[in-house]
């Protein structure tokens, strides 16, 4: 087994919520798929080709809904992004969102990001890498499902370009503190933060509903972003 195709776990980071699908999301899926979706069974992605151009190619890990990702896209046209989800139903309402607002610059997986990183992204290939609010597994027994970890940290560099840029975003604090230690642990990264902990929210995360609702109610939010360097 070569070192690219190491599995980094054999927990997945994820549960799979048993969550009804809307006759529209379902409807979407059908109607959308061919235009949007991607297959691990595409092998690596040419962007140039999925994409008809070549531009500055993001990818983020679990949507959730997808107002944030669509909202991403309508706000950069001149760049691509790649989302990664694993409850369909999101799926479902991120295609609504894209029919309705004709965006074109996006395209979905609907799987497991390991998967995907593994088999479909080239290295050395990505300009972004998105991680909002994953899920922080709060008991400790439960730590080892977080997938940020120095695995999953060595992955991504491998799959960022020179001077990519992981973007992690949470609104759990001891979450978010892993992610500091982990990260400043990891090689070949630079923390561009000025104080080496966390950044402001940058402007082009877009505020979701739910971060309003907590920011009303005093919840914190922290963003952290590292650079590819080596």
């Amino acid at each position: 087994m070569t070192e690219k195709n190491i599995p980094l776990r054999t927990i997945k980071s994820f549960v799979i919520r048993a969550g009804r699908m809307t006759h529209g999301q379902k409807q979407a899926i059908e109607t959308g798929w061919p235009q949007y979706g991607l297959e691990l069974q595409q092998g690596l992605l040419d962007y140039s080709a999925i994409f008809k151009r070549n531009a500055p190619v993001t990818l983020e890990i679990g949507f959730g809904m997808g107002q944030s990702l669509c909202t991403m896209a309508e706000q950069a046209p001149e760049q691509d992004f790649i989302g990664i989800e694993v409850h369909k139903p999101g799926v479902g309402a991120l295609i609504t969102l894209l029919q309705e607002k004709q965006v074109t610059n996006v395209r979905v997986f609907n799987c497991d990001a390991i998967e995907v990183l593994n088999n479909s992204i080239a290295d050395n290939s990505l300009d972004r890498l998105l991680l909002f609010f994953p899920d922080p597994w709060h008991k400790a027994r439960h730590h080892k499902r977080r997938i940020v970890q120095p695995e999953f940290a060595a992955l991504i560099r491998r799959k960022l370009k020179l001077g990519g840029i992981f973007h992690m975003a949470t609104d759990w604090q001891p979450y978010a503190e892993h992610m500091l230690e982990v990260m400043q642990q990891a090689e070949g990264y630079s923390n561009l933060a000025q104080d080496n902990t966390y950044v402001p929210r940058p402007l082009e995360r877009p505020i979701t509903k739910f971060e309003a609702r907590g920011e009303r109610l005093g919840h914190g939010v922290w963003d952290l972003k590292f650079q590819r360097i080596s």
